[in-house]
């Protein structure tokens, strides 16, 4: 695993997923977002980024409380307009490696590009602290990774003992595709005592190898759906109405914090949904947007 010291070059430039060493410039403090994670990581910082994409159009992610709302959007988080990127005249520009690798000229041509896996667990803290290093706030990156841990542990402990509820997150679609402990919101569920029905990913060697299409007749105790709208083929399957979550209610269409879990309010925020959605007894259902303002300092640059 990259630590935050391994992924600089020797010449202090900053080396992404990709492999590649990105000269940025000293007193970065317009970062643009591709995804939420970079947003995600300068708003607990105490920046407000200049540009970021969205996960559904019109949607405001409440996991950034109302923070978002003036930040000029730049297309779908698959689909940037460029054009508008530029406009914005970043500094540095954080991106999702998946989506973006294949234009890296043309983000290289507006800004200093970096771009992420993001989808591991593993992926978090080593992110979030180069991020952090660019932005000259290592320290705060620091602390916010010791107390997700800490928090991680706290729940875990209060949790009921012995129970462990089988649960699956999950694309709806014609043939959902579930996601294998490594990947981040599946890797905080068991941390807390869920069973993953999908379990470890069989060949962790291969790139991108982080879920599978998965039939429907496993029947968890618990469905995480990520949320990506309103078409939900999925819930036209035969078997949908027979599974045991859809009988008992445990059904969950979660939202973009989900779908982006590594930046440091986002999986804060997952946590604690989390818990509730596992032991609905022992833990209450958090208030997104309070939970993120404690996160978020109170003055933004």
């Amino acid at each position: 695993m990259l630590t935050a010291a391994s992924s600089l070059a020797a010449d202090g430039s900053f080396v992404d997923d990709r492999g590649i060493a990105v000269a940025v410039p000293e007193g970065v403090h317009r970062i643009a977002s591709v995804s939420y994670f970079a947003a995600d990581v300068a708003l607990a910082l105490g920046l407000k980024p200049v540009a970021s994409t969205y996960m559904v159009q019109g949607r405001n992610p409440d996991f950034l409380s109302d923070y978002m709302a003036d930040v000029p959007e730049i297309g779908q988080r698959a689909t940037p307009n460029l054009e508008l990127l530029a406009q914005a005249k970043p500094d540095v520009i954080v991106a999702m490696r998946r989506y973006t690798e294949g234009n890296a000229p043309q983000y290289q041509a507006i800004a200093p590009y970096l771009a992420y896996n993001l989808e591991l667990y593993s992926d978090s803290d080593r992110t979030i602290m180069q991020v952090a290093t660019m932005l000259g706030k290592q320290d705060r990156a620091k602390q916010l990774n010791d107390d997700f841990k800490t928090h991680i542990e706290e729940i875990a402990a209060q949790a009921p003992q012995g129970v462990h509820p089988r649960f699956q997150i999950m694309w709806g679609g014609d043939a959902p595709w579930t996601f294998y402990s490594e990947n981040m919101t599946a890797a905080i569920l068991t941390a807390i005592g869920g069973e993953n029905i999908a379990g470890h990913n069989p060949t962790p060697h291969i790139p991108d190898n982080f879920g599978l299409e998965m039939s429907l007749e496993a029947d968890p105790d618990v469905i995480f759906v990520y949320d990506y709208g309103p078409d939900r083929p999925h819930e036209g399957n035969p078997i949908w109405q027979q599974l045991s979550a859809v009988k008992n209610g445990r059904v969950y269409y979660v939202g973009d914090e989900w779908v982006e879990a590594h930046g440091p309010i986002a999986r804060e925020l997952v946590l604690r949904e989390a818990a509730h959605y596992l032991y609905p007894e022992t833990f209450a259902m958090p208030d997104i947007k309070a939970e993120a303002e404690k996160i978020i300092p109170d003055v933004l640059n």
